[in-house]
């Protein structure tokens, strides 16, 4: 079958995505590192999916999006996941990196709300997806959580093998806020378009583009969350943000009167990094885990 569902078209399965059209996890958890508005008090219920249509060279996730760690499961196992996170008192669903395995996370969608799951549900992604794939999730969940990682095609070559990024996530995101508007009960958000954007050391004429392209033409319609996270974990800048940086980036927020949304605090640990091989990935603060590639279904 031909497969056209990212930007790349690689025309069949086993693509640059190394993925078949089998669905793939590595871990479901509860989590508390999310924006505000997401976490709330139970935090968000995220699913981890294996494998990524995009290639980051500083991948901090490359565990299981270059080097396979996950599992195959079906569609009532996915549906058995999110009823499981709706139990233990997750906000919503928090769908991540899914954009290669989209029929199978439809499918599975479908079966969690046929058994009875009433979650919001986020789709969180690179921001590389084409607009027809955009259309097609659309009635299947309730808002985006797109990156959108730089605007400059050098830069996006470089750093993310896919030199067409910019024009790609631009459509993309256009096509999210038409089909999510912002809404919120009491403090959490139910729909909507968080933009995050990582600042990568170095590069941040790249993160001025991102400020100004979305104060012009998404400002009012979606969110931005500003993330200073980057470590040098493999390939790419072998160093954090500095405070320089940091203060610069937030002066253009200002001046680009970008109001409303978030920006992370200046980190300069790697405390926070996961570890897909373990049953927890993230410290236990930020961390409940449900499921686990290795391991199944937790127990707690």
């Amino acid at each position: 079958m031909r497969c056209t569902l990212c930007p790349r078209q690689c025309g069949h399965r086993s693509g640059v995505c190394g993925e078949t059209d089998e669905l793939r996890l590595a871990v479901a958890s509860i989590h508390f590192g999310e924006e505000p508005p997401l976490v709330g008090k139970g935090g968000s219920g995220t699913i981890f999916v294996s494998g990524c249509n995009l290639g980051c060279i500083f991948c901090q996730n490359s565990q299981i999006s270059h080097y396979g760690l996950g599992r195959t499961v079906n569609s009532v196992t996915f549906a058995r996941i999110c009823l499981m996170l709706e139990e233990y008192g997750a906000e919503n669903l928090n769908i991540v990196t899914g954009s290669h395995a989209l029929p199978a996370l439809v499918e599975g969608i479908c079966t969690a709300k046929a058994m009875g799951c009433s979650l919001p549900i986020f789709w969180n992604s690179s921001g590389y997806e084409t607009v027809e794939a955009v259309e097609f999730l659309a009635p299947f969940i309730d808002g985006f959580m797109p990156d959108l990682k730089t605007l400059d095609s050098p830069v996006a070559a470089a750093l993310f093998h896919a030199p067409d990024y910019p024009s790609v996530a631009q459509q993309a995101l256009l096509a999210m806020v038409r089909h999510s508007k912002i809404h919120y009960r009491g403090s959490i958000l139910r729909s909507g378009v968080i933009v995050r954007h990582l600042v990568v050391p170095g590069f941040l004429d790249s993160t001025y583009r991102v400020i100004k392209w979305f104060a012009e033409h998404l400002r009012y319609k979606a969110l931005f969350s500003l993330m200073t996270q980057y470590v040098p974990v493999h390939a790419g800048p072998q160093r954090q943000i500095n405070e320089q940086e940091y203060k610069q980036v937030l002066r253009w927020l200002q001046e680009c009167a970008i109001e409303g949304g978030f920006f992370q605090e200046l980190v300069t640990d790697t405390a926070w990094l996961p570890d897909f091989n373990q049953a927890n990935p993230f410290s236990s603060a930020l961390s409940t885990p449900l499921w686990h590639w290795r391991e199944g279904f937790l127990s707690y």
